[in-house]
């Protein structure tokens, strides 16, 4: 949905485009805008290229600031229309104009950032123009930054579909123009999928799809702003929203996937710098907002998790913040139950997503709390226990979908019922 665009240097094809979505970045965009025209220019000089800005129509001078950064390749900005937000929004314009100028491949990168090299886009292209449609980066970042794709997009992910991609809502992604033009018709996309969503949507469907998915190191932490897990509540329900709605959609595929395999990895991580922007975690309000889900989603929650899962969850509310801690087993049982209520049971979505953010919040508490005194590296080993975890767990999953699906109009108590029998 574009309303305006700005092309002063009068582009009409590239061979490379790199896209930058915005709404209200002007005091960093020129960072990335600057270290793209780097990279392109010092690795790229013999093909083609233009950085496009595709922004939400912002109000602070992102627009003025992205055209007036001096780069030796030319730029284009696009904007959606006043009343329309969202970053679904400005990829689907991304794509859109990149299939016009008949790109071969394109990067999306963060506006936000400040860690980005020319390095990074020699990292994203040299996959595409080996062949792969997709590529997704391994970068090092703040145990605490990325709750949302350590806890559940990721091992979600990679249980349900077999491969392991670290970083499947990275924002910062490689992409070939035939898998573009393919996300251009793709029956899937949906509301959420306009907004926060966009981004595990892409993964997901690169991966269902077929096409050719490869992660790359990109040699240096990644440094954005960074946001408190307890204010990521829109994001969680559209990513996570999104996650559950293309179960349904690929369940002919993931009933038959029961073990998961690396991707193609392209680069080499050692080396890498451990240079984080600070990530405050606020470990009283995770605990205050699961103890006030009891009084906000009980009734929920009974009906949603199976009884076993239920009994555990009320025994948790005698725990106390400091030693707050339960088994990622657990937590994997928890987030399927609520798989198979949001495709399956008569309930409000967007009631059962809000339900599901306290017990998110309980289970990133649970994991600051075993990680609290570790290094970022050393927390990896408690991340893998938790996708291995998701993974064993994942004939729980297929019995209790099954079962639901058979006897959707059966009322849920009689269900739990047969269940544990």
């Amino acid at each position: 949905m574009i309303s305006s665009i700005d092309n002063p240097d009068n582009v009409s094809s590239a061979e490379i485009v790199i896209g930058i979505p915005s709404y209200n970045e002007a005091k960093t965009i020129a960072i990335p805008t600057l270290q793209a025209s780097l990279g392109l220019t010092q690795y790229f000089p013999d093909k083609s290229s233009v950085i496009i800005n595709v922004d939400n129509n912002s109000e602070d001078g992102t627009r003025e600031v992205f055209l007036n950064t001096k780069t030796e390749v030319p730029k284009i900005y696009v904007s959606t229309p006043e009343d329309v937000k969202g970053k679904g929004f400005n990829i689907h314009n991304l794509l859109k104009v990149s299939a016009e100028l008949r790109a071969k491949a394109i990067i999306m990168v963060d506006a936000d950032l400040t860690s980005i090299t020319p390095e990074w886009v020699e990292s994203f292209l040299e996959p595409i123009f080996d062949g792969y449609d997709f590529v997704v980066p391994i970068y090092s970042r703040h145990k605490y930054d990325g709750t949302i794709t350590n806890n559940i997009a990721y091992p979600l992910l990679r249980t349900l579909y077999g491969l392991r991609v670290r970083q499947p809502i990275a924002g910062d992604f490689g992409i070939s123009g035939k898998l573009a033009r393919s996300f251009l018709v793709e029956q899937t996309w949906t509301d959420e999928v306009d907004h926060f969503g966009i981004d595990v949507w892409m993964t997901t469907i690169a991966i269902c799809r077929n096409f050719k998915v490869c992660q790359t190191f990109l040699g240096t932490s990644k440094a954005h702003r960074t946001k408190d897990p307890v204010g990521l509540g829109r994001m969680f329900s559209q990513v996570i929203g999104t996650c559950f709605q293309l179960m349904s959609a690929f369940e002919y595929l993931w009933k038959d996937i029961f073990e998961s395999s690396p991707s193609v990895i392209y680069g080499f991580g050692l080396g890498q710098k451990e240079n984080f922007p600070e990530v405050i975690v606020h470990s009283e309000t995770l605990y205050d907002s699961f103890i006030e889900g009891f009084d906000s989603y009980s009734d929920i929650w009974r009906s949603v998790l199976d009884s076993e899962n239920w009994k555990a969850v009320e025994k948790l509310k005698k725990l106390k913040s400091d030693n707050f801690y339960y088994e990622s087993k657990l937590w994997a049982r928890i987030v399927f139950d609520f798989a198979i209520a949001f495709n399956i049971q008569q309930i409000e979505r967007d009631k059962l997503l809000q339900a599901l953010i306290p017990l998110y919040h309980s289970r990133t508490l649970s994991f600051v709390n075993t990680t609290s005194e570790m290094e970022t590296r050393e927390t990896e080993a408690i991340e893998e226990r938790l996708n291995r975890n998701f993974e064993a767990e994942k004939g729980y999953l297929i019995k209790h979908w099954d079962l639901a699906s058979k006897n959707n109009d059966i009322p849920i108590e009689l269900l739990k019922l047969h269940v544990n029998d």
